[in-house]
């Protein structure tokens, strides 16, 4: 028996082993003793997890792939979590402990995987996986580049992201229309901002939606004093900002606010 990929959950099944325990390996297994893999499907990636010195559960939403894998790995059983991990209350199972995020990760819902591991970076020291390619790219893209963007900042914030190698369509079943990337994040040691974190993210995302306009147009819903706007950071564009330059533009907002 094998599980057919269903287009409504963006699967595409990876069928190459080498790639899959290549994946595997990307992990430094360093600061934490549990891993939860995100849509492991019929467990071409579980299978090298499950040898490594970690304990490995997997989340999976389709109800034939995990029947699929409590059939073939009944060392895994206990630790099937059947449900969404976007909706998923991590607590449940992993009250708080430090674990690592991997996976094959569906397209469709690929950012917001990462959006979701950012809100839980207190618990997550690592994450690694794979992407569409173009979306690992920007995750992992530095200022001054078009393609570097909300989801570049807020990871990068929080993370050293690394881009790792690129994956051909013809290993996977059925092949998407794209390359894939993978990608690795590795928490960073200090990683509380010095500035109010809701607010950061709050600056980014508006600054981006008008990524074309200076920072003093597109962010001008926040009432800025003239005083704060004759700031040369405020002629920039988003693209042109760093992370700590996009952390430094949260503080002065916060202090002209204040």
């Amino acid at each position: 028996m094998s599980v057919k990929a269903k287009k409504h959950l963006g699967q595409h099944f990876l069928r190459d082993e080498n790639i899959a325990k290549k994946i595997a390996d990307t992990l430094t297994l360093i600061g934490y003793k549990k891993v939860l893999e995100i849509g492991p499907g019929m467990g071409v990636l579980t299978k090298y997890l499950l040898e490594k010195d970690v304990t490995t559960y997997v989340i999976e939403i389709d109800t034939e792939s995990v029947e699929y894998l409590q059939n073939n790995y009944l060392n895994l059983a206990p630790r099937i979590i059947e449900k969404d991990f976007l909706k998923y209350d991590l607590n449940e199972v992993f009250k708080g402990e430090p674990l690592a995020i991997i996976g094959n990760f569906p397209y469709n819902i690929s950012s917001q995987i990462v959006f979701k591991t950012l809100e839980l970076r207190n618990q997550i020291p690592e994450f690694s996986g794979m992407f569409q390619k173009e979306v690992a790219k920007r995750i992992c893209e530095k200022e001054g580049s078009k393609t570097y963007g909300i989801l570049s900042v807020l990871t990068q914030a929080f993370y050293h992201a690394e881009y790792l190698f690129t994956v051909p369509p013809s290993v996977f079943n059925p092949p998407p229309k794209v390359d894939s990337g993978v990608l690795r994040l590795i928490r960073k040691e200090n990683y509380s901002l010095p500035c109010d974190e809701k607010l950061f993210f709050k600056v980014v995302k508006q600054a981006f939606q008008q990524r074309r306009k200076t920072i003093r147009n597109s962010l001008k819903t926040f009432n800025l004093s003239d005083n704060l706007k004759a700031n040369v950071i405020f002629g920039k564009r988003p693209e042109q900002l760093s992370v700590d330059a996009f952390i430094e533009l949260t503080s002065l907002i916060e202090n002209d606010q204040g």
